[in-house]
């Protein structure tokens, strides 16, 4: 009886994995990507990389000025840096 139980359990698993891998090809076919919007668009993004690499303002400045939580402008600092610089994980925010 209990191997008949286990049996259905392990069916009902594999057609939930199947129906959920349809729905993210589906998703992803309609052009829509899993995740969390950013906080920033885009242009916002490049401003704030502006003005920390010019030492116009600190990252906690332009995180209150466009009213987001500081980590979220050095998280896009980190992700701007990471993508200009030539050496993995190394940040190089302008001059040192």
């Amino acid at each position: 009886m209990m191997q008949m139980v286990g049996s259905f359990a392990v069916l009902e698993r594999a057609m939930l994995r199947e129906r959920t891998r349809a729905g993210l090809e589906s998703a992803r076919g309609e052009g829509r990507i899993g995740g969390r919007r950013p906080k920033l668009l885009p242009q916002q993004q490049t401003e704030v990389l502006k003005m920390v690499t010019q030492g116009k303002k600190t990252a906690a400045d332009a995180a209150r000025l466009f009213n987001v939580h500081p980590a979220t402008t050095v998280g896009c600092l980190h992700a701007k840096a990471a993508m200009r610089s030539p050496v993995k994980g190394r940040l190089s925010y302008g001059a040192a």
